[in-house]
């Protein structure tokens, strides 16, 4: 772990940070550690989409780029659908 700092956020998210800690049995430094680290940034999911493509012998075209994100497109509505 780095240099300890300190995130300002309102007591509401502070509150609900220390339930999910304690649900996971866990500290909320660790927790955000946790979920900073399984998102990915945009330049993170293009590098993987990139090698994805080379891994499935698909040329990484605009075209392909573009599909990619009509079909999380796709998927977002439905899990959004299912959700309620």
């Amino acid at each position: 772990m780095g240099k300890p700092t300190s995130i300002k956020t309102s007591e509401d998210v502070r509150n609900r940070l220390r339930i999910l800690a304690e649900e996971r049995g866990t500290t909320i430094t660790d927790l955000l550690e946790q979920l900073a680290t399984r998102e990915l940034t945009h330049a993170e999911r293009e590098a993987r989409a990139v090698e994805a493509a080379h891994e499935l012998g698909i040329e990484y075209t605009e075209a392909v780029q573009q599909a990619g994100r009509d079909a999380w497109a796709r998927i977002r509505t439905h899990q959004s659908d299912t959700a309620a």
